[in-house]
């Protein structure tokens, strides 16, 4: 119960510039070689440019509406599914522990919604030479918004999420530290993206969400 021992015992609250939390070690060492390993296509192969989404080929409207197989984007994203747990057992293993009621009802009492009807979604990133984000709000579907970092890379700790307040002003920069992340719920004030920063082979992260729509996870 990795993830759940973090939150338990290494995550730190911050109110500034909107409600969010800290944690260290949220990840077993079979899962992060698993981020590690995932085979995720690189734009920069392809001649696509970064647009500060996460869209690359079109397919996020299509996965914000909450279509499951994230639309024609799936080469550059990565989900864990039903259908590919098979190569990712440590990762499914952490699925598994974010649907266990001990976990969600934890993260519900932290962040003050409810989670019993929600579902999981998991993503690996693997973000390369070009990539930011704008800064942006998240979709009210993401109950949970979750990002955790793998830094085996040594790239600079300037890599992680920044923050901004209302008025689009950078305040944090969360670091890009190895096996650490945070995690805030969605709301109209939680402005955040990546300034264009130097990444030198590639960002690894993996995305975790407590969503509306219906994925391959229902918790428990």
């Amino acid at each position: 119960m990795s993830f759940l021992n973090s939150l338990n015992n290494k995550s730190k609250q911050f109110e500034l510039p909107f409600k969010h939390w800290e944690l260290s070690e949220p990840l077993t060492t079979e899962a992060i070689n698993e981020i590690i390993k995932a085979d995720i296509a690189n734009p920069n192969e392809h001649k696509l440019e970064y647009d500060g989404t996460r869209a690359i080929d079109g397919g996020e409207g299509k996965f914000r509406e909450g279509i499951s197989t994230g639309g024609k984007a799936l080469k550059f994203r990565c989900f864990v599914t039903k259908e590919n747990s098979k190569d990712f057992p440590g990762l499914t293993k952490f699925i598994e522990e974010l649907r266990q009621k001990e976990t969600h009802q934890k993260i519900s009492n932290m962040i003050g919604k409810d989670l019993s009807n929600s579902f999981v979604r998991v993503e690996v990133i693997c973000d390369r030479k070009g990539f930011w984000l704008k800064p942006h709000c998240d979709i009210k579907e993401k109950l949970l918004s979750c990002l955790l970092f793998i830094n085996n890379e040594n790239e600079s700790e300037s890599l992680g999420t920044d923050f901004y307040d209302n008025n689009l002003k950078k305040v944090k920069t969360l670091p890009y530290k190895h096996n650490y992340g945070y995690f805030f719920s969605s709301g109209p004030n939680t402005w955040h993206g990546m300034e264009k920063k130097e990444i030198i082979k590639e960002r690894r992260c993996l995305q975790v969400n407590y969503v509306t729509f219906d994925t391959d996870w229902k918790v428990y």
